[in-house]
């Protein structure tokens, strides 16, 4: 039943939304008596003993306070998603297969709670990033680590083992081919916050023999979920709060989509340059230029001088890819016929 009349119950979807009719009929409510003015907050805080049955608190821990902002950790997932795109393109094409990266957590915990949601053994690897100080660890599971080493050694994954045990040195080896593409993908993603260079500074099978920072510290832990082909598995990127406290107030969601869309824009402008850089063009000398009837052309044979419009003194034309562009002399270098550039081309030049 409504508590006052006139106005039907209202669906628990909508229960904060009121139509016109719903605040009339309150108002009339509320002036003759039938609901009440609730509009006198109880104080929480207060020297007298007060019935707190009807006053919402909301717990909070200490041990895990929320150091990094939701925006913060938005820009923080998105930015991790660009490199879950990167590193999962480079695996397919250094493994020959399709390869599957995407964002499936992030969020903070403190490195005591992280340690102990990890495998033992696993592949858990520290990262240098300067000119941040301190490190992160990149975790890797042995459901992703197994399979991916068999596919190097020419493996098919059919009914493949995954032992309990640490890496080989082999085996460590090959793992680290595959971490060095990550990291170049990583590099590349956090070019839009900040020129970082991650490096690897160690490995080890068992997490809890690591401390990089005190287990009541907070860290943010970036879970990733892998499949490669008929195999999942997952890869954790824990970042410690100290590490990235330099950068956390320029992780805002404006500066960072205003920075990302300039990284990419340069990112796309050097690799267009590089692969511009790299490609062959044909270059030619062009001594003289005539005009000719057509009967003329049709009766020349061989020994027929053919005079053209320019002095042998003057410089040649230098085209590329047929078009003209600068002027050349004619010269000799190391016995073979030579053209040394002048100037460029000017628009008064008559070529």
């Amino acid at each position: 039943m409504s508590p006052f009349k006139g106005v039907a119950p209202r669906s628990p979807r909508l229960a904060d939304v009121l139509d016109q009719s719903e605040i009339d009929a309150l108002l009339a409510a509320v002036e003759t008596g039938e609901v009440g003015d609730d509009s006198k907050e109880t104080p929480i805080f207060s020297r007298k003993r007060r019935d707190f049955d009807h006053i919402e608190i909301k717990r909070y821990d200490f041990k895990r306070p929320e150091r990094v902002s939701k925006d913060q950790m938005r820009a923080l997932q998105t930015l991790h998603e660009a490199f879950a795109r990167n590193f999962g393109a480079a695996l397919s094409g250094f493994l020959r297969t399709i390869v599957e990266l995407k964002v499936a957590s992030c969020e903070q915990m403190t490195y005591a709670e992280f340690i102990s949601g990890l495998p033992n053994p696993t592949s858990f690897n520290l990262l240098s990033a300067p000119p941040l100080e301190g490190l992160m660890c990149l975790e890797v599971s042995p459901l992703i680590i197994y399979p991916v080493i068999d596919r190097l050694l020419g493996g098919t994954n059919q009914e493949l083992f995954i032992p309990q045990r640490p890496l080989t040195s082999i085996e460590e080896r090959l793992i680290h081919r595959l971490l060095d593409k990550g990291l170049a993908s990583l590099n590349e993603a956090w070019g839009s916050l900040k020129k970082v260079e991650f490096g690897l500074s160690g490995s080890e099978s068992n997490p809890q023999l690591v401390q990089i920072v005190p287990p009541n510290e907070v860290v943010i832990v970036i879970g990733f979920e892998v499949k490669i082909t008929n195999r999942a598995g997952t890869m954790n990127l824990c970042i410690p709060y100290n590490v990235i406290e330099p950068v956390v107030s320029e992780l805002s969601k404006q500066s960072w989509f205003s920075a990302a869309q300039a990284a990419v824009r340069d990112r796309f402008a050097g690799r267009l340059a590089r692969h511009l850089g790299a490609a062959p063009i044909e270059v030619s000398g062009l001594l003289g230029e005539t005009t000719i009837t057509l009967r003329d052309l049709l009766s020349l044979s061989v020994g027929d001088l053919v005079m053209t419009e320019k002095p042998a003194a003057q410089p040649v034309v230098l085209c590329v890819e047929g078009q003209k562009k600068f002027l050349a002399h004619i010269g000799q270098y190391k016995g073979q016929r030579a053209l040394r550039i002048a100037r460029a081309l000017r628009d008064k030049d008559r070529a």
